[in-house]
């Protein structure tokens, strides 16, 4: 954790992130999410039981004097009138919301059954907020393959090859980033990747021909690390320095606006979505299958994938194996249309 977090942080709050990042697994990332998502909380909690001056800017409360007795005085209408606040006050979106109740239910949880700070947990009934089943926004397979034709640059070899992993791996930002050499293993019968997702945890991605054509030609162009540290990344910038996250966003976004389709809210991440809706829809991929290729714990983030499109509705149509019986019949004339007709004269 970065020094500026631990100083801010009271000791209650400063042990949860510890536990979070070494026990748990938790990325750096996340971890610092928990910080900044509670952090806001213990602000409020601080400002309406009136323990900092009331012309205090909200963004300048310390929050390093919490104690852990006032954190077991916090009841359960004070957490739903933290959540009413993110709304009204903050305009947080219902995602964001409940973002926040799960890292609140996971402090507590922490200081009740493994810190033993409380007898019991006094928001343990505090409801995560109800989230719009929405689609994931991705790609079509005509704006995908128009993306891969449009990488270009000095360095369109490594580029490319990135955005065919994120296309046909479905990787994470994080597990791209830091992939190294030593992950690889391109064979001619099975190539396999070896990624590193959330909480560390470790999973097998077979290559399919794309991803091993782009790799091999990126490696013949790979520039030389410039120093022992980076020589297993398989990444590397100009000055022959692993990548970072932030250099890889601005290639995904420079191939995007090459494309012409920049401004319509596609990111990385969404190149992931995109991996796993295509997968589904034209690869017929299992469900399961799709799960522990992404990564996911629970089946039940893999499912915001298995939406049906219009084309795939169009085709169970088609197979139905009464869709081409023609009726032995001919229809009758409606009785209005027989009165108005007139015998021919």
């Amino acid at each position: 954790m970065k020094p500026a977090i631990l100083d801010d942080c009271p000791e209650p709050l400063r042990d949860f992130l510890f536990y979070m990042e070494t026990i748990k697994g938790r990325s750096v990332r996340t971890v610092e999410a928990y910080y900044i998502d509670l952090r806001t909380f213990l602000r409020f909690l601080l400002q309406r039981r009136g323990l900092v001056p009331s012309d205090l800017p909200f963004e300048e409360i310390p929050i390093r004097g919490v104690t852990a007795s006032l954190l077991s005085e916090v009841t359960l209408s004070e957490a739903y009138e933290f959540l009413n606040y993110t709304l009204s006050e903050r305009a947080n979106s219902a995602k964001t919301r409940a973002r926040k109740v799960s890292a609140l239910r996971s402090f507590y949880k922490y200081l009740t059954v493994k810190a033993h700070l409380f007898d019991d947990n006094p928001i343990q009934d505090l409801e995560i907020p109800a989230l719009k089943k929405s689609l994931p926004k991705h790609l079509s397979m005509e704006e995908s393959l128009e993306l891969l034709v449009h990488v270009d640059g000095e360095f369109k070899e490594r580029d490319y090859c990135i955005i065919t992993l994120f296309l046909n791996c479905g990787l994470r930002l994080s597990e791209l980033v830091g992939i190294n050499l030593s992950d690889l293993r391109l064979e001619d019968q099975s190539s396999t990747l070896k990624v590193t997702g959330k909480g560390n945890k470790e999973r097998l991605l077979y290559l399919n021909d794309a991803c091993v054509s782009a790799l091999q030609v990126y490696l013949k162009q790979r520039v030389s690390p410039q120093n022992v540290k980076e020589k297993n990344a398989l990444f590397l910038s100009s000055r022959g320095t692993r990548l970072t996250a932030r250099r890889v966003e601005q290639i995904v976004e420079g191939s995007l606006k090459l494309a012409g389709l920049s401004g319509q809210g596609y990111s990385v991440h969404k190149l992931r979505h995109t991996a796993a809706t295509l997968l589904y829809q034209y690869g017929n991929v299992d469900i399961r299958v799709l799960q522990q290729m992404l990564g996911h714990v629970n089946l039940g983030t893999t499912e915001i994938y298995t939406h049906t499109s219009s084309k795939q509705l169009e085709e169970a149509a088609e197979h139905s194996p009464l869709a081409h019986v023609k009726p032995r019949f001919s229809p009758k004339k409606p009785e209005s249309q027989k009165n108005r007709e007139s015998p021919e004269e």
